[in-house]
């Protein structure tokens, strides 16, 4: 993840809007499932290898629980598989449901591979000057989340080390769980408190204040830039034209696969993968840089 993450935080933040961008507000199937599997390639980087199994178990839960909820709250559609209650559950509905699940899933990738990109010094380095006292906050938003779960690992393995877990009764451990959340939330209003007291401090937010930062605009900054915004451009302007229209309700239509929707189709798809190819590039150069020592 060395490589993607080295870029510009301004170019970053544009690849991350770009890619959510379509994949939120597009309904066509193809461009949903190539939003997911990019977000899956990127997300397998991003994450260390001993937490993926828990991560998956959450994310395919929540696509059953997205997919199968829509039919039984939503009877569109003409082609009804069976009855339930006396409501049809109809063929469209389950399809509806499993394209929400696959871009819910999917933008909930996108947003974690951005929370382990997007630093909160990248964060503030873009947003500190307009808005500071606001990026402090959504910073220290964002941080919290990370920082709030590798407490409580700690907290919870000392408590258990003291014996607070030994007993197997339900009450022991309601009793041990409340005493581990309210060392957490003593925990996270001292953490607040001492970073603004720390951002205070140093005159964060005054008028005048200098700033250091290691982010310099590059080459291949602006490359990346030109090159996100011309798939981006490229796949806006097919969805506008109606290249990539796709209808569940009332009839399922049929996909789009003329020479332009192809071309849109593999614009977002090159786009979803970048992260990907960026990664898989520099593992390559290293590995012959390596080879030549």
């Amino acid at each position: 993840m060395k490589a993607f993450a080295n870029y510009h935080p301004a170019v970053l933040l544009l690849y991350f809007l770009s890619v959510l961008l379509v994949g939120m507000f597009i309904t066509n199937p193809v461009i949903q499932l190539t939003m997911l599997l990019g977000a899956v390639l990127f997300c397998i980087m991003c994450t260390p290898s001993g937490r993926s199994a828990g991560g998956i178990a959450f994310y395919v839960s929540m696509f059953l629980l997205v997919a199968v909820t829509n039919p039984l709250f939503s009877h569109n559609g003409v082609t009804p598989l069976f009855y339930l209650n006396g409501n049809p559950v109809t063929l469209e509905a389950f399809v509806y449901g499993a394209a929400i699940a696959v871009m819910v899933v999917g933008v909930m990738l996108w947003c974690r591979c951005y929370s382990a990109v997007m630093t909160s010094d990248k964060f503030l380095y873009l947003f500190g000057r307009a808005i500071p006292k606001l990026a402090l906050v959504l910073s220290m938003a964002l941080r919290f989340i990370p920082m709030f779960k590798r407490q409580l690992h700690k907290v919870s393995r000392a408590q258990k080390a003291m014996g607070l877990y030994s007993s197997k009764s339900l009450v022991d451990k309601f009793r041990s769980a409340l005493r581990v959340f309210l060392a957490m939330i003593s925990w996270s209003l001292e953490n607040a408190i001492d970073t603004s007291a720390s951002m205070k401090a140093r005159g964060y937010g005054l008028p005048g204040r200098t700033r250091f930062s290691l982010f310099r605009f590059r080459a291949a900054d602006g490359v990346l830039a030109a090159v996100s915004v011309l798939l981006l451009g490229l796949t806006l302007v097919g969805t506008a034209a109606g290249a990539t229209a796709f209808d569940y309700y009332p009839r399922i239509s049929e996909l789009p696969l003329t020479p332009f929707a192809v071309a849109v189709y593999a614009a977002f798809g090159v786009l979803s993968f970048l992260p990907f190819i960026i990664e898989i590039r520099e593992a390559f150069v290293w590995k012959y840089y390596i080879s030549k020592m």
